[in-house]
C-alpha cells in the first residue's frame, strides 16, 4: 500500500521513529513539528492522510483539525490523532472534532500502519465513486438536453404503431410520461410519491419493454410510436 502522509508531532524522537516506520511500510511521509508548518505543507500538496499529535504548542491538534474541516479542500481528508491523552472523554472530543482514528501513546506501529492503509484505501474508493457519479450526472444531463430537443421537433416526428403491442402498468405509464417531460428520477419520485430506487426500477422495465437503453432512446421510441397521449 502506498500513499502520501503528513505527520505532525512536536516530539523529535517519536516523529522520526514514526516517519521511519511508515516509510519502511511503503508510504511517502512529510513531517512538521507544529500545526502552523503543517498547514503550509497542506496548502502546497494535499496528502492522502494526516497523522497529528494533539498536545502541541501554539496550535493544538484539535484546533488544527478544526481549521482543516472548515476548509472545503480538506473537509474529507482522513485524520488520525496520536496522543498521550488516552481518557475516554479525550477520545470522544477527538471524534467530535472530526478525526477518523485515535491512537493513544504508546501505540503499536503495526496498528498505525493498518489504520493508515484502511483510511487511504477508503478515500481512494470514495474518489472513484465521486468521479463515477459526476460522469453519470454529465451523461444524464446530455440525455435530458437531447430529450428537450426531441420535444421541440415533435411536430416533424412521424407517428407509427409499435411493432408489437406493449402493455404498460399504470405506474410504468406515469413514469414514462414524466421521463418524456424531461424530469430526472429524483423529480419523478417526488411527483409520484415514491422512492428514487423504485423509479429506477420502472425506468429499467421501460427500457426492457421498448428495447431501448437510454432515456433519449426511450423518449424517441415513445414519441415515434404514440405511447404518450399528451404528445401524440
Amino acid at each position: 500500500m502506498s500513499g502520501h502522509i503528513l505527520l505532525v508531532d512536536d516530539e523529535p524522537g517519536l516523529r522520526e521513529a514514526v516517519q521511519a516506520y511508515l516509510e519502511d511500510s511503503g508510504f511517502a511521509v512529510q513531517v512538521a513539528n507544529n500545526a502552523r508548518d503543517a498547514w503550509q505543507l497542506l496548502e502546497q500538496t494535499t496528502p492522502d492522510l494526516v497523522i497529528s499529535d494533539i498536545m502541541m504548542p501554539q496550535v493544538s491538534g484539535y484546533e488544527f483539525l478544526k481549521q482543516m474541516r472548515e476548509d472545503v479542500r480538506f473537509l474529507n481528508l482522513p485524520v488520525v490523532f496520536l496522543t498521550a491523552k488516552g481518557m475516554t472523554k479525550d477520545r470522544i472530543e477527538g471524534y467530535n472534532a472530526g478525526c477518523d482514528a485515535y491512537l493513544s501513546k504508546p501505540f503499536d506501529p503495526d496498528e498505525l500502519v493498518a489504520i493508515a492503509e484502511n483510511l487511504i484505501a477508503r478515500r481512494a474508493i470514495q474518489a472513484v465513486t465521486a468521479n463515477s457519479n459526476t460522469s453519470e450526472m454529465t451523461d444524464l444531463a446530455g440525455q435530458l438536453a437531447e430529450i428537450k430537443a426531441l420535444l421541440k421537433q415533435k411536430p416533424a416526428i412521424n407517428v407509427t404503431p409499435p411493432p408489437i403491442k406493449i402493455e404498460f402498468t399504470p405506474r410504468e405509464q406515469s413514469v414514462l410520461e414524466l421521463v418524456v417531460e424531461g424530469l430526472m428520477n429524483k423529480e419523478i419520485a417526488k411527483r409520484l410519491g415514491t422512492t428514487i430506487r423504485n423509479v429506477e426500477k420502472y425506468v429499467s422495465r421501460l427500457f426492457g419493454k421498448t428495447g431501448t437503453s437510454s432515456r433519449t432512446e426511450l423518449v424517441r421510441y415513445a414519441l415515434q410510436h404514440g405511447l404518450i397521449d399528451s404528445y401524440s
